[in-house]
């Protein structure tokens, strides 16, 4: 059983540590207390924390500076800023200097606990994905390939045990899930790894042309053939050959490949001797392949002989737990890449990526977070850089200026409910959720407002 995580909370606030660390304690967490940012920071200095829960204003040094100091410290601590609505600019700051999010006083405590819980899932997360990296790495090198889901480590658990066999693997993954990274990985792991590891893509080449890139051509077999050409089956003798898209190859093509596979032997374009090969298939496609071989629409030899161990590669939307490993990683590689120093992602960015159904799958989200990279102009990656929304269909509203005698803070939470309003182009779904409220806490606030009519 894991020991309860450890939370630091930092405020000058007697009282109000209290109450948390009896909260906090009632929902099983260890709790540490600091009345001043210095003290804060001299206690992550001495002691290992989970997570900080930090209030902005104090006395000393503000959570502000405290934030910055325990950033420089140590990067990967997770420190949650607490404010009052009237200080809503610290907020965003605090976002802009490395926060992972900020809760306004007095405090939504159901909001506090689910915060709180996305954090240390996502610090869990970390730590799964460093032990699976240490554990698979003292037996098998997994190279680009990132992931710590139950699907991932299913998948690769099998290719660890596949990898230093003969057998021919075929790939099954919607376009973009990293076929090609699976089938390099069986390969470095296998006995061939010495060997060259050859890909083509079968879709791209028409049939004579793909035929010649596989099996190569003798002098004179075609106009424009002015000398021998090795094939993709030569050039990965004592290695591997990945076809991806196979299933797009012709019906001649594909009994040219079946008697490759079954006799070892290549003959090439134009030429009447055959070549012994010793070469690795693995075979990779989008389709449903044994729908395919039941329509009738590929061999179903080659179907049997193509698939003595088939891989299924699950998309993004089934393994949603590795999408911001993913993002972390893209956003590393691109930012080294194009020089920019980044340090993450603002949490409405790293919702919208988490939320995003990514059809594109990894190459999608790379794409996008290297876009992001080029446009972003702080430190942290927001959503207006990424240019992605899987926004709903909802009613867009007219954001009024009201003229209310209100307290001041009312005036400051209605204030920050019109701003957000109107950055979400007055779409309601939108704005409740960077409030981090539900929509329908956000329609009975606009009616105490006297902001919509009593309607929905």
């Amino acid at each position: 059983m894991n020991p309860p995580r450890t939370i630091l909370v930092v405020d000058d606030d007697a009282s109000h540590r209290t109450m948390l660390q009896a909260l906090l304690g009632e929902w099983g967490y260890r709790v540490a207390e600091a009345d001043d940012g210095a003290t804060a920071i001299e206690a992550v200095h001495k002691r290992f924390f989970d997570l900080v829960l930090m209030d902005v204003r104090m006395l000393r040094v503000s959570g502000l500076q405290a934030l910055e100091e325990i950033r420089a410290f140590n990067p990967a601590l997770p420190v949650i800023i607490m404010t009052a609505y009237s200080s809503i600019e610290s907020a965003v700051e605090a976002l802009r200097k490395g926060a992972y999010d900020y809760l306004t006083k007095p405090l939504d405590f159901e909001k506090l606990k689910v915060t709180l819980r996305r954090a240390m899932e996502h610090i869990a997360l970390r730590e799964e994905n460093r032990t699976l990296k240490e554990t698979l790495g003292r037996q098998f090198d997994r190279g680009r390939i990132i992931g710590s889901s139950p699907a991932m480590v299913r998948l690769l658990d099998t290719v660890a045990r596949v990898a230093p066999s003969e057998a021919t693997v075929l790939i099954h993954g919607e376009s973009g899930t990293g076929k090609e990274l699976i089938a390099g990985a069986i390969h470095f792991n296998s006995h061939r790894k010495q060997g060259p590891f050859v890909g083509i893509n079968c879709a791209a080449l028409t049939e004579t042309l793909l035929e010649s890139e596989l099996f190569g051509h003798e002098k004179g077999a075609f106009t424009g053939a002015d000398r021998r050409k090795d094939g993709c089956f030569h050039r990965a003798h004592g290695g591997s050959i990945f076809l991806d898209e196979v299933s797009e190859m012709s019906s001649t093509m594909q009994a040219k490949l079946l008697r490759v596979i079954q006799e070892r032997e290549v003959t090439r374009v134009g030429g009447d001797r055959a070549q012994s090969v010793d070469v690795r298939v693995i075979c990779a496609t989008n389709k449903d392949l044994q729908q395919l071989t039941a329509a009738g629409a590929f061999r179903e030899d080659l179907y049997y002989r193509l698939n003595v161990v088939g891989l299924h590669i699950p998309p993004l939307r089934e393994r949603k737990e590795d999408v911001p490993l993913l993002a972390q990683h893209f956003l590393e590689t691109f930012g080294s890449k194009n020089s920019k120093a980044l340090k993450g992602y603002t949490p409405r960015a790293m919702d919208a990526i988490v939320r995003h159904e990514w059809p594109g799958n990894v190459r999608e989200l790379m794409n996008a977070v290297e876009r992001g990279v080029v446009l972003a102009q702080t430190e942290y990656l927001d959503l207006v850089d990424l240019r992605i929304s899987d926004e709903p269909v909802d009613e867009q509203m007219d954001v009024p200026a009201p003229d209310m005698d209100l307290g001041l803070l009312e005036k400051a939470e209605m204030d920050t409910i019109l701003a957000t309003l109107r950055s979400a182009g007055g779409n309601k779904s939108k704005a409740a959720r960077q409030l981090g409220i539900t929509r329908k806490t956000l329609h009975s606030k606009l009616k105490k407002y006297g902001l919509v009519d009593g309607g929905d």
